[in-house]
């Protein structure tokens, strides 16, 4: 979810903050860890909107969050955009987010997917959950992320890294619900299950499942659309886990407003506006995730995915347990 831009050589070019545009101090700065096709077209839409033009950078969270800490109050950005709630909550506590006051914010984003300070807040909805060879596994035999650790699964599991923050959220709710053992319990059974090593990415491991490497894993459900778009006929299907007990484990993307924001009320507009029903319904539509906006419905090829109960934990507690998840994984072996 990703795009990394040369910020030297957009300094260069003069194409990132445009010091000679006589509008430059008039537009709203983004720091944006979403990759440009999935930003542009928002940005686009409000500018038509309401006249009101926006400057990005894109790139990893973590160049993006040292950029801000290294400026400081120096900083143009006015608005970070970036995935999972764990990078969110990380952003916050370094100090270069602060807090929104606004009830159409409130009023538009459930409390569970934003955070406890309104420091930031959730704009679109991923779930991670189970993904099955259609032809050599019945969905009766599926029931949850636990589940995964029964010797029923012994060599038939695949997993992605554990260095992609997807799954250390994923581990970090776990120990939010049901505490430190018993979750390494469950990581340490996973590990011991794997059919082969830990894949890069969701794509990958699911293309493993449809070559019969292994049976079972857990993805994030639109890289699963994205691959049945280019190929339908890929033999593999969602489950929805955790349906009889806490439910499927999501995740948001977000954004907040900057400590130092030189356009702050401008920003505040825009990300009171990424939330009504109208961006909403773009987010659904870009990537194949789900609204953050209870009022919007998701992409039909989303809602053909089937209704599911997901966690109502807060998001936040990604974060807070990241760390714990990261020793927890080590530990357990998960590479």
């Amino acid at each position: 979810m990703k795009k990394t831009v040369s910020i030297g050589l957009a300094l260069l070019t003069g194409l990132w903050f445009g010091l000679s545009d006589a509008r430059a101090e008039e537009d709203v700065v983004i720091y944006s860890a979403r990759k440009e096709h999935l930003l542009k077209p928002l940005l686009d839409a409000y500018r038509a909107k309401t006249g009101v033009t926006s400057r990005y950078l894109t790139d990893n969270e973590g160049p993006l969050l040292a950029r801000l800490q290294a400026e400081g109050a120096n900083t143009p950005a006015d608005l970070l955009i970036t995935v999972d709630a764990g990078n969110l909550w990380h952003a916050a506590e370094q100090g270069v987010l602060s807090p929104v006051e606004s009830p159409l914010l409130l009023a538009n984003i459930p409390e569970k997917y934003r955070d406890p300070g309104n420091r930031w807040f959730g704009l679109s909805v991923r779930a991670r959950t189970l993904v099955y060879s259609t032809e050599r596994v019945k969905a009766t035999d599926l029931s949850s992320y636990e589940d995964l650790a029964e010797a029923k699964w012994k060599g038939r599991l695949c997993l992605r890294s554990s260095e992609k923050i997807y799954n250390q959220s994923l581990v970090a709710l776990m120990i939010a619900r049901q505490g430190e053992a018993a979750t390494e319990k469950i990581v340490r059974s996973w590990v011991g299950n794997l059919a082969v090593p830990v894949f890069s990415n969701d794509t990958k491991l699911m293309e493993a499942i449809a070559a019969g490497k292994c049976d079972v894993g857990i993805v994030n459900t639109y890289y699963y659309g994205a691959l049945k778009k280019e190929k339908p006929d890929t033999p593999v299907a969602l489950f929805w886990a955790n349906q009889n007990t806490n439910g499927t484990h999501v995740n948001i993307s977000g954004a907040g407003v900057t400590k130092h924001a030189k356009h702050r009320d401008a920003a505040i507009k825009l990300l009171e506006w990424l939330a009504t029903p109208e961006a909403q319904g773009i987010f659904a539509e870009l990537n194949l995730e789900f609204p953050a906006n209870p009022q919007v419905k998701p992409h039909a090829t989303v809602s053909g995915w089937g209704a599911f109960k997901g966690e109502e934990l807060n998001v936040s507690l990604a974060g807070q347990h990241q760390a714990d998840a990261v020793r927890l994984m080590d530990r357990a072996g998960y590479k």
